[in-house]
């Protein structure tokens, strides 16, 4: 176990409680493997941007305490999360597609 991000106690492959989601997802940019980049606002406004095209969308917890996220015109989807964990602190997030099963690693910038 470890103390990280604001007093969060976690280890790596642990999901993130829905009353935590909000914390995890606005504590910094997300970096993925491909070099794609995720910043996630607190009003729920979230920006990805790769090989320098940048697209908006909205991102909520939804009832049942899953992450979710929607880019207009009509895509949703939604996602378990998962905190990554190294050498004792957090360093970025997991999310796994509840659709497709995809695994998208996101590492803190």
């Amino acid at each position: 176990m470890i103390r990280n991000l604001d007093g969060v106690s976690t280890e790596d492959g642990a999901p993130v409680p829905p009353e935590q989601i909000s914390a995890a997802v606005t504590a910094g940019e997300l970096v993925y493997s491909d070099g794609a980049t995720q910043s996630f606002d607190p009003d729920g406004t979230t920006r990805y941007v790769e090989r320098g095209r940048q697209t908006e969308g909205t991102w909520s917890v939804d009832e049942n305490g899953r992450f979710c996220s929607f880019w207009p015109p009509s895509y949703h989807a939604s996602y378990d999360l998962q905190w990554m964990v190294d050498e004792d602190r957090v360093v970025g997030l997991r999310f796994s597609d509840l659709g497709s099963g995809t695994l998208f690693e996101g590492r803190y910038q």
